[in-house]
């Protein structure tokens, strides 16, 4: 980061800066547990605070619309993916009755700018690119919905040295350069958007939405190289050091024992080709790490400017990390079939192919995933604990003390409504002819003051029939098609120990709590989606 500028803030109003990751799993940066190097988001965990229960979707796409809208994603008609199923809360697009953060902002005076990936505006697959249209009634871009610029993807994945669906503005464009990398660009345009603001009397909202380190495995070499040997003790150890680690930080209670390794995860011992292993791992931890030193510039930026002391900056991930594994679970849509300079580029694990370069396309498989969400259990899609739950940092240089760790149990709908309470801006009834939707979320700004705060309501979650309700300390979660399991997370974080037999009537407390909710919020049964559309069409 660069030396502060002695230059003060001209602004009475305070910047917003809100940081994504992607894929990013709950102990994947270091003031999270980990080993991998992320020094800057650490200087921002240092002087601001830690939230170890801020919760996700569980998936990029409603994730995304929920941060954006502070509704829950089926309120948005984004109940599922970006496929339109044509039911209100399975569009695949973001629908008229939301806001997203930068029409409210823009609504207050604010400039808004976005960065990064979009994903909550249809889908942009490569086969379908003359059908791409972009700003069509279906497939809202963000310069429809509330922001001044834009440079990134409008779809959810691909390469980083050749994304496809890059835009500038509503224009598609193509990487500008040999070195070309989506990360280090994504950060490129904030910092100009963060230096060209210095002189604009108004405050500004942006979002910086990496893929990182969402697949493919891609990284520069100088990253990959830091991390050659780190893995070479496996996924056990890991999850292991990343579990003491946490208990060393105060992030997790010391009470709470690490979830079983994944039954689908073998142990590191038994596994035959431990060298392909370790360097997938490698080059994950290396798009990480040159996530952080984008972070890193930003603030950098910021203090350069004299905006760093009237800018609130959050930091945390769309869902946990990804078990997905490509050439099995498809995803070829999203893989340039050459790269730029045409060599063939391979998908999957392919013998003889090394992840990290633009010719191959990997994912590191659900035994690492497994270790990205230590010391919880299950993965992206799923609304256990491993599915959800975000690593966060909350950066405001207004408010005292610093450097804490608050363990209340947050969602992604509650940092609108506290963008709103600490910035002075209010929530609009419509925009133009649009009626909006009430807000879900709360605000939590008495946690940032240090002041005692509890949750009015319950969170609730749906995704491809998984299911979840938190109230207090109980948390009651479904495995599709499974039955309800209770845990009482004060005692058991790490949901080893299922309540369900045992507490019958706080099972069937919160069961009664979530069936109005979905009825109100466009929630279907999966199966019910599954008959209407079929498998295929789902896996889309």
């Amino acid at each position: 980061m660069e030396q502060m500028s002695e230059e003060a803030s001209h602004r009475t109003r305070p910047n917003v800066v809100v940081i994504l990751a992607d894929d990013l799993g709950y102990s994947d940066i270091s003031c999270f547990g980990s080993e991998i190097q992320t020094p800057y988001l650490d200087r921002l965990a240092a002087k601001g605070v830690r939230f170890t229960q801020m919760y996700s979707c569980a998936r990029c796409c409603p994730s995304r619309a929920s941060l954006l809208t502070g509704l829950y994603p089926h309120q948005t008609g984004i109940g599922h993916m970006v496929s339109d199923i044509g039911i209100p809360g399975y569009r695949g697009f973001l629908n008229e009755s939301c806001a997203t953060m930068a029409e409210v902002f823009r609504a207050n005076g604010y400039r808004t700018c976005l960065s990064g990936k979009w994903h909550v505006g249809g889908r942009y697959p490569i086969s379908e690119e003359a059908q791409w249209n972009p700003g069509a009634e279906k497939r809202p871009t963000p310069i429809g919905r509330g922001f001044d610029l834009h440079y990134g993807t409008l779809d959810g994945a691909g390469s980083y040295y050749d994304p496809h669906s890059l835009v500038l503005n509503d224009h598609f464009v193509q990487p500008e350069s040999d070195d070309y990398y989506y990360t280090d660009a994504i950060t490129d345009f904030a910092v100009r958007y963060v230096n060209d603001s210095s002189e604009e009397p108004d405050p500004f909202f942006m979002y910086v939405a990496y893929t990182a380190p969402h697949w493919p495995l891609q990284a520069p070499e100088e990253d990959i190289e830091k991390y050659r040997t780190t893995y070479d003790g496996g996924w056990d150890a890991i999850r292991t050091s990343r579990h003491e680690e946490l208990k060393g930080l105060g992030v997790l209670d010391e009470r709470w024992s690490i979830s079983r390794r994944d039954e689908s995860a073998p142990p590191w011992e038994e596994v035959p080709n431990k060298g392909i292993d370790v360097a997938k791992m490698a080059v994950y931890a290396a798009q990480v790490d040159r996530m952080d030193q984008g972070i890193g510039r930003i603030v950098g930026a910021l203090e350069a400017s004299g905006e760093a002391d009237n800018t609130i900056i959050v930091f945390l991930s769309d869902n946990g990390g990804s078990a997905e594994f490509l050439r099995e679970n498809g995803h070829r849509e999203y893989a340039r079939t050459t790269t730029r300079d045409g060599r063939q580029v391979f998908i999957g694990d392919v013998e003889g192919v090394e992840p990290g370069g633009p010719e191959s396309y990997m994912s590191y498989g659900l035994p690492w995933a497994n270790a990205s969400n230590a010391p919880f259990r299950l993965f992206k899609h799923w609304l256990h604990e491993g599915g959800i739950a975000s690593p966060c940092v909350f950066y405001d240089p207004r408010t005292e003390p610093a450097s804490r760790i608050m363990h209340e149990p947050l969602h992604l709908i509650d940092l609108l409504p506290t963008f709103l309470e600490l910035t002075g801006a209010s929530y609009p009834t419509e925009i133009g002819e649009r009626e909006l939707s009430p807000l879900e979320g709360e605000s939590f700004v008495d946690l940032l003051h240090g002041r005692e705060w509890e949750r009015e309501n319950p969170i609730f979650w749906e995704h491809e029939g998984n299911r979840a309700v938190r109230m207090g300390d109980w948390k009651l979660v479904s495995r599709y098609p499974g039955d309800w399991e209770l845990y009482n997370m004060n005692d058991d974080r790490t949901e080893t120990i299922d309540l369900a037999e045992r507490n019958r009537p706080k099972v069937e407390e919160m069961a009664r709590l979530y069936t109005p909710w979905a009825d109100r919020c466009n929630v279907l049964e999966w199966d019910e989606i599954r008959k209407m559309v079929g498998e295929d069409f789902l896996r889309r």
